[in-house]
């Protein structure tokens, strides 16, 4: 009964409990979390665009393959 509730954290392999954590600490604490959120967000939209690009130029060399060549 009236068992504190603690909120682990860990930053620098160091575990912190986040509620003991100043009003600027959470937000800093909170903006890196959501930073390394989009930073996977944006990694996992790069990789599509990278394998989308590669299959276009595939479809292109393939394309041009049965191009019959034009003499000059």
């Amino acid at each position: 009964m009236g068992e504190k509730k603690t909120n682990p954290v860990t930053i620098n392999d160091k575990e912190y409990d986040f509620n003991e954590l100043t009003a600027e600490q959470q937000a800093l604490f909170q903006h890196c979390v959501d930073l390394d959120r989009k930073i996977g967000s944006a990694q996992f939209s790069l990789d599509q665009l990278q394998v989308g690009k590669q299959a276009f130029i595939k479809m292109l060399e393939e394309s041009l393959a049965h191009e019959p060549e034009v003499e000059v």
